[in-house]
């Protein structure tokens, strides 16, 4: 009898918790006050304003390719790493390899962010020193935080794609080279298609994490380089305003399009298969 009602009441609670300052944001995102905490009626004069802000849909823009480049190169090198520590079980600098991957995973994005900061000064230093290289090295901006990212979710992919690959069967591989398949196209026709539901995986926790960054960012990025994450935290220091709370409404209206798509198309094919 506890228990019969005890775990609808937790759920209900939990539920609660979790999503009641979201919904307060989305009402609120609809309120014709100036401040977000007290309602003044019904109004979308904020999502107008929030169409009118040069500096939120130009970081917005920003953010975005950051994120998608970030993204590409992070799913690349991090399937390849994921590839040669599940492939090959011994060689010279496997425990450096594993410990550059994983580092990433348990590093304060402070240190992380600090280091690349450091790295770039000096490489940019390094270029500049010399007449016939002076300039080749970029400033910090875009490119500089595509490479930060890169490194950091790099690691992640790294994960989702070493536990596909361990559970992976190595006789069509096997076979593959059998029929006379080389390496290069037994990844490619092979590997590449049985894993890519992790890739798939893999790249959007990537893009969601260079999307959702803000420490690292505010390292790397120069002038002209502002990520969305940076730019609202700009505005909530000097106080929330309600285009902010517009703004985090059509994200998460975009985000609940995706996640229900999603959820459609692998219940269709679901049934395919079972049909």
């Amino acid at each position: 009898m506890a228990r019969g009602w005890f775990l609808p009441v937790a759920v209900l609670l939990g539920l609660i918790f979790l999503y009641s300052p979201i919904v307060s944001l989305v009402v609120f995102s609809f309120n014709d006050s100036r401040l977000v905490t007290v309602w003044g009626g019904f109004s979308t004069r904020w999502y107008g304003a929030l169409f009118n802000d040069a500096q939120i849909l130009g970081a917005a823009w920003i953010s975005l390719k950051v994120a998608f480049f970030s993204a590409c190169l992070a799913t690349v090198f991090g399937t390849l790493g994921a590839f040669v520590l599940v492939r090959f079980d011994r060689f010279w600098g496997r425990l450096l390899l594993m410990a550059m991957l994983t580092a990433p995973l348990v590093m304060p994005e402070v240190i992380t962010g600090l280091s690349l900061l450091l790295m770039f000064v000096a490489t940019e230093n390094l270029f500049n020193s010399f007449s016939w290289t002076s300039g080749l090295f970029p400033s910090r901006g875009v490119i500089t935080v595509v490479i930060a990212h890169t490194t950091f979710c790099a690691a992640f992919v790294a994960v989702i794609a070493q536990s596909r690959l361990r559970d992976m069967d190595e006789s069509l591989e096997e076979a593959a080279r059998d029929l006379g398949a080389g390496p290069v196209r037994v990844f490619f026709d092979i590997t590449i298609p049985v894993i890519t539901p992790a890739l798939i995986s893999g790249w959007l926790l990537a893009f969601t994490l260079s999307l959702d960054d803000l420490v690292i960012a505010s390292f790397v990025s120069g002038p002209g380089a502002s990520t969305l994450p940076m730019v609202i935290f700009s505005k909530v220091r000097l106080g929330v305003s309600p285009d902010v709370n517009a703004l985090a409404t059509i994200i998460i209206a975009i985000v609940s399009v995706a996640v229900i798509a999603a959820g459609l198309l692998m219940r269709r094919a679901s049934r395919q298969r079972l049909h």
